[in-house]
């Protein structure tokens, strides 16, 4: 996959349709990050993506993001730090974005 095969997205590099994503993409994208994917990263990103298609949204908050990873994957993946280290920035915002879904919607 090159460059240019990157599905629409918005001016926050968010894909405009979540059905576009495919692993490929999230490499490139958490590229533009400087972040390499690891098992750890894709982890996280499965869990979102399963996420949304249990509930149809993305975690509205980091917040909630780090309570529903703590209930799904436990309390080392389940902190603030884990993700943080992870998803440099605002975790839930980086993570949906590299996992192609929907902006957090209380994400600064």
């Amino acid at each position: 996959m090159t460059e240019h095969s990157l599905p629409d997205r918005n001016n926050e590099g968010f894909l405009e349709d979540a059905h576009a994503w495919h692993p490929d993409i999230a490499e490139l994208i958490a590229r533009e990050d400087g972040i390499s994917l690891t098992d750890d990263h894709w982890e996280i990103i499965r869990f979102l993506r399963d996420f949304y298609k249990t509930h149809e949204i993305s975690p509205p908050s980091n917040r909630l993001f780090v309570k529903a990873v703590k209930e799904s994957l436990g309390e080392d993946k389940g902190n603030s730090i884990y993700l943080m280290h992870l998803f440099p920035g605002t975790p839930a915002k980086t993570a949906c974005r590299i996992a192609g879904l929907p902006r957090p919607t209380n994400c600064l």
